[in-house]
């Protein structure tokens, strides 16, 4: 099994969803049961680029041969959504409040509930909105994405209280094993059967979808 970088290509539609595990029924008497089960997951459902150039489809080739062998995984982000979005198009940069640069990196200090977690490390004033991505990462392997479900905003010493969905696997992911990733934060997927990459000049459009995968 190899981990692959994901690809930089010029997409036009990027359809990146959570996806949580439920059944529901409606019952008599106006009731609905509804049940939560399995481990909620991540799903790319379409992703279509704008025509590619000789380069990029050389580039979309090679990826998607790597990625359609058996066992192979990518680590995905969410293409419209790299990093905080306070910080726009431009890579996470600057100095940590106490000290060092500052690219995305920070330290996991406590996980206060499987819903909220306190992060150091980062710049002071440091923005995350509602509805940003970041990752819970212990090792290549195994990482877990999550989205902010409330504005933070990390204090002078560069801590930050943090209140996500998905629930965090506080089993796996503790302040002494796993790190934090605010700059294309990602998750494992496999990419699923039926990726394109056509080579006629009226249509260089590559389009795939993937699922995500936990180990």
């Amino acid at each position: 099994m190899a981990v692959l970088t994901f690809p930089s290509l010029p997409f036009s539609e990027f359809d990146m969803r959570q996806v949580n595990t439920r059944a529901s029924n409606t019952m008599l008497g106006r009731s609905t049961e509804t049940a939560d089960f399995g481990t909620p997951y991540w799903r790319l459902y379409a992703a279509q680029t704008i025509p590619l150039s000789p380069a990029e489809i050389d580039e979309a080739d090679a990826f998607f041969t790597e990625a359609s062998k058996g066992g192979n995984v990518f680590a995905c982000y969410d293409y419209y959504r790299p990093r905080p979005r306070a910080y726009g198009d431009t890579p996470l940069s600057g100095t940590k409040a106490g000290g060092g640069s500052f690219t995305g990196a920070a330290v996991l200090t406590t996980v206060t509930s499987s819903t909220e977690i306190v992060v150091s490390g980062v710049p002071a004033s440091f923005a995350v909105n509602r509805g940003c991505l970041f990752e819970v990462n212990k090792d290549e392997t195994t990482r877990s994405l999550h989205r902010a479900t409330a504005d933070a905003t990390a204090n002078g010493s560069g801590v930050v209280t943090l209140n996500f969905d998905f629930p965090l696997n506080t089993t796996v992911f503790t302040a002494a094993n796993s790190t934090i990733q605010f700059e294309k934060p990602s998750c494992l997927m496999m990419l699923d059967p039926g990726w394109s990459v056509p080579k006629a000049w009226g249509s260089r459009v590559a389009s795939f979808s993937a699922t995500e995968v936990f180990f």
